[in-house]
């Protein structure tokens, strides 16, 4: 198919179009120059709650729960991971903004649609309708036959990016998708955290439960010695009355017990992505704490700010915010939009596609507000005051993360030493009461005396497990404050 040669106007117009492609155009707004610097002096070789004992300078592996030697937790949080809802939630919304990032970088490219019609008209034949008016007659004419136009063809329209408004706009939406990238992170970083520690508060609840349990067995054991001797007069009422008393207040500590074990195992199946009582089978059967590692890496704060989710996502926002500014100064100047149309159109479908039929439209179109009696101006004042606030919030993140690290050293630093102590209380609580069993057993101790030392054995034995528990917990709160446990998007 040939054209005829294209006439002045049209090569003028193509120059135009070509100019207009290659301009590189300005862009307005203030340019990013990244986050304020923050907190210098906390960002030295080491934290300042940082433990004496216990801890090492040395980067946190990021499964830090595979420090505890568990593989049922190991496979817990795996599953969580990959199932949770919440992240679930979490990676629909990164998918969405990746494709709002996409749909803003198209908006830099031309729009180009494809349209054909077929139109048929009648219309009548004025000139019979004349001639019948003026003579009188009533006889109505035939009319002329039907009208037939056939069009097929292209048109495209192109706003050209001149000051950087488009440009800006993908810039504040692509740091936004990194932001959300960020929440994904710190919804696994809470996540996994969240899973270990009631995993811990359940196997916890389990060896507390062992412990009552023994000692009512013991304590009832006592009781029927007790009500033996008392049968043979060498016991008194009272005594098989404190005995019962002790037994009871021991059973009632099982029923919170189990509850607390419930509502752990519906928790952690949730948290699975899966149904309340759906772990039951699998977790219900008792097992020791997971074991606390000698010494926890916690690398420094300067890589644990670079580290934090939570801190990644207040910067990107901030860069979106920044970008959006200029976004807004765009609309302060002049638009211009290409259109362009190229087509064929015939009376008959079998000529429509010859060079005669040919028809094209080029048109540079200018568009200015000049006149918006301050409403652009209000659009940049409220993107600035947004900026300004991305930027307050950056700064709490990170004086919030500093201060979530070294509280939560502290109290990790300070649970350790108190384990400690109490492994120690209950050596002594341990030894003690065996020693008064064996002055009870040979009669020179009274059962108010026995009864007591074997108190303080009970208390001093849930006292530490209690203790190694919250120790164990406390270090997956230091984890996550240090901002690990996440892992990268895929795709």
């Amino acid at each position: 198919m040939m054209f005829d040669r294209p006439s002045s106007f049209a090569l003028a117009a193509a120059a135009l179009l070509s100019s207009f492609s290659v301009l590189p155009g300005c862009t307005v707004g203030p340019d990013y120059h990244g986050a304020p610097p923050l907190a210098e002096d906390a960002r030295g070789a080491a934290f300042v709650r940082t433990p004496t004992a216990g801890t090492t300078a040395t980067p946190a592996p990021r499964e830090w729960w595979r420090a505890l030697n568990d593989p049922q937790l190991n496979d817990l949080i795996a599953a969580a991971l990959a199932h949770s809802p919440d992240v679930h939630i979490a990676q629909a919304r990164l998918r969405e903004s990746r494709a709002q990032l996409q749909s803003q970088r198209a908006d830099a490219l031309p729009k180009v649609s494809a349209n054909a019609a077929a139109l048929r008209m009648r219309e009548p034949d004025l000139t019979a309708l004349n001639s019948a008016g003026s003579s009188g007659s009533s006889s109505a004419s035939s009319g002329r036959g039907p009208l037939q136009l056939y069009t097929a063809g292209f048109d495209a329209t192109w706003e050209i990016d001149l000051f950087g408004g488009t440009r800006r706009a993908i810039e504040a939406a692509s740091a936004n998708t990194e932001a959300v990238d960020a929440d994904l992170a710190d919804t696994q970083v809470s996540l996994a955290a969240e899973v270990a520690q009631t995993y811990i508060d359940l196997r916890d609840q389990q060896t507390r439960l062992e412990l009552a349990r023994r000692q009512a067995d013991t304590e009832q054991k006592m009781l029927a010695l007790t009500q033996q001797r008392r049968e043979r007069g060498t016991a008194a009422d009272i005594d098989v009355e404190r005995l019962t008393t002790q037994v009871e207040n021991t059973r009632s500590t099982l029923i919170p017990l189990d509850a607390q074990m419930s509502d752990s195992l519906d928790r952690l199946a949730v948290l699975t992505g899966r149904a309340p009582g759906a772990l039951d089978q699998q977790l219900a059967p008792a097992r020791p704490l997971p074991a606390m590692p000698e010494t926890v890496p916690i690398g420094d704060p300067s890589t644990m700010l670079q580290r934090r989710p939570d801190i990644r996502a207040a910067e990107r926002r901030l860069a979106s915010s920044n970008a959006q500014i200029g976004e807004h100064v765009a609309d302060f100047f002049p638009k211009v939009t290409l259109f362009g149309d190229i087509g064929f159109s015939a009376s008959d479908p079998g000529h429509l596609i010859r060079k005669s039929n040919f028809s094209w439209i080029t048109a540079p179109y200018l568009q200015w507000n000049a006149f918006d009696f301050g409403r652009t101006l209000g659009s940049v004042h409220a993107a600035e005051a947004s900026r300004d606030e991305a930027e307050a919030r950056y700064t709490k993140t990170v004086l919030g993360a500093l201060q979530d690290a070294n509280s939560s050293l502290s109290r990790y630093g300070h649970q350790r030493e108190h384990v400690v102590t109490l492994l120690k209380v209950e050596a002594s609580a341990t030894h003690s009461a065996t020693l008064m069993r064996q002055r009870y057993s040979a009669g020179v101790a009274t059962l108010i005396d026995l009864l007591d030392t074997q108190r303080q054995e009970f208390s001093a034995q849930q006292n530490v497990v209690a203790g190694q528990a919250e120790l164990l917990k406390d270090f997956v709160s230091l984890q996550k404050s240090l901002g690990i446990g996440w892992r990268a998007p895929q795709g």
